[in-house]
């Protein structure tokens, strides 16, 4: 058990460059709790005819993998305690009614097809989509910007006072949307195809580039203290940053105001197949950190429960 203690810990800070205590103690006794069992098996089985002992054995070894995938799942569900903190959400994306076209009927019979990113935010927090900002922002209220298309000049001075009084804003600012346009191309009711935020960012002192040209696929970057791994696509770079801000993955990311704005230079990290685990039952096999992540962010705080430690990214 000590054995296997040493080298569990080894790949924490190999692989992940950090350690999580938790983890380690959960595979400790889980290792002593394995060992007792099978030595009692062994034991009480030590009379029987070969043909009944490894069938029992077998069978004992099935319910040990149960148990422990039943274990996982609540180790690492993201338990969300608490009231649920309002956010205004302003985005061009087909998050809501995804799949019903321009079909009224269709898409009434059919009923609403949330996209699982929406499912996923309306969990974790009070959400309210909107198409404009109407009347003051509470002041504890927080702006989610996913992608929004051209925002009106009263919008822009509203959102910019918000960040005047403290309040908390994250923005996905995508510089080459990936998104599947929901209609036919040239249809101006699709996701533009790069931010229209340009006005509010040059305001703010910040620049977002396009991606690089050998940077058009997947990136992986580590962000904040709990390491958290987001995985984006096509995504641009905020290049230009005022003091206060702090990038991550060579700007990709950034934090600001000590983390009341958030800048993500990607809105294709919303898409399911960029987080969502492939085994529906298993969502602690999730591909990454990006909707734990982005609902956290705007709750202001962490939730309970296991973390994945997930392997560094090399760059």
């Amino acid at each position: 058990m000590l054995a296997l203690l040493a080298v569990q810990a080894a790949l924490h800070g190999l692989l992940a460059g950090r350690m999580a205590a938790g983890q380690l103690a959960a595979v400790l006794l889980a290792g002593a709790i394995a060992v007792t069992i099978a030595c009692a098996v062994e034991r009480g089985a030590r009379g029987w005819r070969r043909f009944v002992r490894w069938p029992a054995f077998l069978f004992v070894t099935m319910l040990w993998f149960a148990a422990g995938q039943a274990l996982n799942a609540a180790a690492y569900d993201d338990k969300i305690d608490g009231a649920r903190p309002q956010v205004v959400m302003l985005t061009s994306l087909p998050l809501r009614w995804g799949g019903g076209g321009d079909d009224l009927a269709q898409m009434l019979a059919e009923g609403p097809a949330d996209l699982p990113a929406l499912a996923a935010l309306e969990r974790a927090v009070d959400l309210k989509m909107v198409d404009t900002l109407d009347g003051e922002l509470p002041p504890d209220a927080t702006v989610l910007l996913a992608h929004p298309r051209a925002l009106s000049p009263h919008d822009l001075v509203r959102i910019d006072a918000h960040r005047g009084r403290g309040g908390r804003i994250v923005i996905l600012a995508d510089a080459l949307s990936s998104w599947p346009p929901p209609r036919p191309l040239g249809d101006p009711r699709n996701p533009p195809v790069t931010s229209l935020l340009t006005p509010l960012l040059d305001h703010w002192g910040i620049e977002l580039a396009a991606p690089a040209a050998d940077g058009a696929g997947d990136a992986r970057i580590s962000v904040g203290p709990e390491g958290s791994m987001l995985r984006l696509h096509s995504a641009g770079r905020f290049v230009r940053l005022p003091s206060g801000c702090h990038g991550y993955g060579d700007g990709l990311v950034v934090r600001c105001d000590g983390g009341r704005l958030w800048l993500v230079g990607d809105a294709d990290m919303l898409d399911a197949s960029l987080w969502q685990s492939p085994v529906a039952a298993a969502p602690w096999l999730r591909r990454s950190d990006n909707l734990a992540w982005l609902t956290d962010t705007l709750r202001g705080g962490t939730r309970s429960g296991f973390k994945p430690l997930w392997i560094r990214p090399r760059h």
